[in-house]
């Protein structure tokens, strides 16, 4: 019998490495071997990064293919990255597995395609390769891709995806209801039409069929509601490896440490974490009234500011801001989000929301503000606000601005009830025993790479996961 040998391909994105490399790591921990397919530009940024190993070279290979942009193209513009991926890198992934598989003892038995990108699934199906896909968002986004035709045949979007009512969508009883100009095709930012992303999802859902196991990066105690609808659905999330710690795996910014040395001064529960992720921009106006709010509140902030966060050319902070502020803020380009959450000086997690970041703040034990962008992060705040009741959103004023005002409200009103806290308490306890051995996540990672260890055989049968 071949040896396991996994092909794992992200979506290039930064919020899909990270997890997908999770995933990897869990693979080779149990001596699976691993080739981890990252785009050429996406593979430069994360190896710069990655400054710690760890003794699993001989078990974890690092490659990339081109994503058909030439180097300097947008690849924030998602319409255009998806077309030129679709166009060049299938091709290309199939070269890259004929060439591994030369080899006749390093043959791919296995590919885990991100969901994303789950055209994957029909190279690995024309080579004979057994397939899984894995899902890096909340499994609660997915079932909305998952209800596309309900949604078409209850009146809610049209064959296109265009909203056709104001009605709010509601997937199940115990499931936050959606806005329809919020529905993850219709909130991407960029000029693409929303037709365009919506077929690309259609798409997406009719390959992910070729796999054998859809896999999510969630729990069944996160997410009840959406894992009842589709029990074909394998939650074994959290991932959130601790070795992200030291290697910083994934990232595409270079993690400022001294912001740990900061922290280790400020009193416990008492600062509030401001980070947006990798995509998230603001105009001069909004940017000046979330410092001014950070401000407001009188409280200790560790404030991510990336490069490129502002959509002006340079950022621009108010006069005096950081005289004013002085010690009490602390603004680094990148930080260390892990070690930040779980330091025990963290009060609250002003976030993007994420799927990443909502993870790493729910098994923090940590409330949120929440202040989505785009995509699935407004259902995620919905969870968040709504369903597991351990955060707060903000509330735009008629020119759209979250006002300086709103903010310190909301961190008041956010740290003065003690009651987020201790929701938030209940649910990191929770996730713990579910990715402890013998909790549910744990049990279905553990039978899933039976599976690719030892083939179809021994694990074929959806019963067998929990």
């Amino acid at each position: 019998m071949a040896k396991p040998h996994v092909l794992i391909i992200p979506y290039p994105s930064q919020g899909h490495v990270i997890p997908a490399m999770e995933l990897a790591r869990r693979l080779v921990n149990d001596r699976v071997k691993v080739t981890f397919v990252n785009t050429e530009v996406i593979q430069k940024v994360v190896t710069r990064n990655w400054v710690e190993k760890d003794g699993c070279e001989d078990l974890m290979k690092m490659v990339s293919i081109p994503d058909g942009l030439e180097p300097w193209e947008d690849r924030n513009e998602h319409g255009k990255v998806n077309q030129a991926i679709l166009e060049s890198m299938p091709s290309k992934l199939e070269e890259l597995i004929m060439t591994i598989n030369e080899e006749d003892d390093n043959k791919i038995t296995c590919v885990i395609a991100d969901c994303w990108i789950s055209w994957s699934l029909g190279v690995a199906k024309k080579m004979g390769i057994r397939r899984a896909t894995f899902c890096p968002a909340s499994t609660a986004t997915l079932a909305i891709m998952m209800s596309i035709q309900k949604l078409i045949d209850d009146g809610f979007i049209d064959k296109n995806g265009t909203p056709q009512n104001s009605g709010m969508i509601r997937l199940a009883e115990t499931m936050p209801p959606i806005k329809p100009e919020t529905l993850i095709w219709t909130s991407l930012h960029d000029s693409t039409s929303v037709e365009v992303h919506f077929q690309n999802c259609v798409k997406q859902l009719q390959d992910s069929k070729l796999a054998k196991w859809f896999i999510c990066n969630s729990a069944v105690e996160l997410e009840p509601a959406a894992f009842s609808l589709f029990p074909q659905l394998l939650p074994v999330g959290p991932l959130l490896a601790s070795s992200r710690l030291a290697n910083q795996e994934g990232h595409f910014w270079q993690e400022d440490l001294s912001c740990l040395a900061w922290l280790d001064q400020q009193p416990v529960y008492s600062v509030i974490y401001i980070a947006f992720g990798s995509f998230t921009d603001f105009n001069q106006t909004q940017f000046k009234e979330l410092a001014l709010g950070l401000e407001l509140s009188n409280k200790p902030f560790l404030w991510v500011v990336r490069p490129g966060m502002t959509k002006e050319s340079t950022t621009s902070y108010p006069d005096g801001y950081m005289d004013r502020v002085g010690s009490r803020g602390r603004i680094v380009s990148w930080a260390p989000q892990q070690k930040v959450l779980a330091h025990p000086s963290i009060a609250c997690f002003m976030s993007h929301c994420g799927w990443n970041s909502t993870l790493e703040g729910v098994t923090n034990g940590l409330p949120f503000l929440c202040w989505p962008y785009f995509c699935d992060q407004y259902y995620n705040e919905s969870y968040i606000c709504d369903i597991w009741k351990t955060g707060l959103g903000f509330d735009k004023d008629e020119t759209g601005v979250i006002t300086r005002e709103e903010i310190k409200g909301k961190v008041e009103q956010l740290l003065s009830d003690t009651t987020f806290k201790c929701k938030a308490l209940d649910i990191k306890e929770t996730l713990a025993n579910s990715v402890r051995e013998g909790g549910r996540s744990h049990k279905n990672l553990t039978k899933f790479i039976e599976w690719i260890q030892a083939g179809e055989a021994k694990v074929n049968d959806q019963n067998d996961f929990v």
